[in-house]
């Protein structure tokens, strides 16, 4: 055999090799074609949650090798946040990143899942439900009827009552004009004698300012001063307590079920982490925003372990109330409270 035989041999060994080594690199899964999907959040392209969920949407691309892309959209760019899970279901969008709470029209056990008032004061209480209490398994079981798989959950804390002035425990509901949603919390507040008034979220700034509401329920300390409540209700509970709803990432069912086994656990993992980069990132924005308070012309103010647990005594008893709603709705409290007792949070 001549020397170039030889040399021309060798070089085809060489890249057979070479080609035999890129495949075991690159999974076959990853040589598939792309999938493109769309997602909306429930937040404005400036809020910290928002710019959280883009990065996870990077880290997904680059961690199942540019096999699914996520472009994501913020509050109402593509639909209604209200709108949000039909879209999904009919494929509008593939992905949401919603609080299931703004379903509740559909079915209540959403709104009792997502936010259970006065239950939790902390991400790690919630976010051990859902993964080790059932909570998971029952958001998927209530969204399964829309052709939605929630993929993972996350927290951006216990909100705060900005207000004009301190609620230092219950009584100081009483006769307060307070702006919050629908719901369990402000069946809650008016048995506790507030005067409750329901304003879509653009124009509570503006009735803080005149005077038409004296606190809300909103987002975090943090979120709320960089919305300016703070300049006109300088008073805000801190550390929350009160409400931490659950954000989703929640996928087309039909969509989800075309991945590869191992592209879904990669997403899976991914969610995880995007939890807990939500959840530490919002908790250091809160702390500088209530170290920076006082300088700013605000006030925190704290409740006593005593006043929480003595607030939710009473919102026992609107969890009881919201029982009888359906017998999904009953369900999910019950998973909650039987885990809160774990806790011992509840009696």
């Amino acid at each position: 055999m001549s020397t170039k035989r030889l040399a021309d041999k060798g070089i085809l060994v060489t890249a057979v090799a070479l080609i035999a080594a890129l495949l075991l690199i690159t999974p076959v899964w990853a040589q598939q074609t792309p999938v493109k999907w769309k997602a909306q959040t429930l937040w404005a392209a400036t809020e910290t949650p928002h710019k959280v969920f883009e990065e996870l949407c990077v880290k997904i691309k680059t961690m199942t090798q540019g096999l699914v892309e996520i472009q994501a959209f913020p509050a109402g760019a593509i639909v209604p946040t209200n709108e949000a899970l039909d879209a999904l279901k009919n494929n509008v969008l593939q992905v949401m990143h919603e609080w299931p709470g703004y379903y509740s029209g559909k079915n209540p056990a959403l709104a009792a899942l997502g936010d259970l008032t006065m239950a939790w004061e902390h991400p790690w209480e919630a976010d051990a439900f859902f993964h080790y209490g059932g909570g998971l398994e029952l958001l998927r079981e209530l969204y399964a009827p829309f052709n939605a798989y929630t993929v993972g959950v996350m927290w951006w804390g216990v909100e705060s009552y900005p207000s004009k002035k301190p609620i230092r425990n219950m009584n100081d509901f009483k006769g307060l004009k307070i702006r919050v949603p629908q719901g369990m919390e402000a069946d809650l507040l008016t048995k506790l004698g507030a005067s409750v008034v329901v304003l879509p979220g653009g124009e509570v700034y503006s009735a803080l300012d005149k005077g038409v509401v004296e606190a809300t329920n909103w987002s975090t300390a943090s979120q709320n001063d960089k919305l300016g409540y703070h300049k006109v209700a300088p008073y805000f509970t801190y550390p929350g307590f009160h409400s931490m709803p659950v954000g989703d990432f929640t996928v087309n069912a039909k969509e989800w079920e075309k991945l590869p086994a191992v592209v879904k656990q990669i997403i899976q993992t991914a969610c995880r982490e995007w939890c807990w980069e939500n959840v530490e990132r919002i908790t250091l924005e809160d702390l500088q925003a209530a170290k920076e308070a006082k300088s700013k012309g605000a006030t925190p103010v704290s409740w006593t372990k005593e006043d929480i647990f003595a607030i939710r005594a009473e919102a026992k008893k609107v969890w009881a109330e919201w029982k009888n709603k359906s017998p999904q709705t009953k369900k999910v409290i019950e998973a909650q409270e039987d885990f809160l007792r774990k806790l011992g949070k509840i009696d």
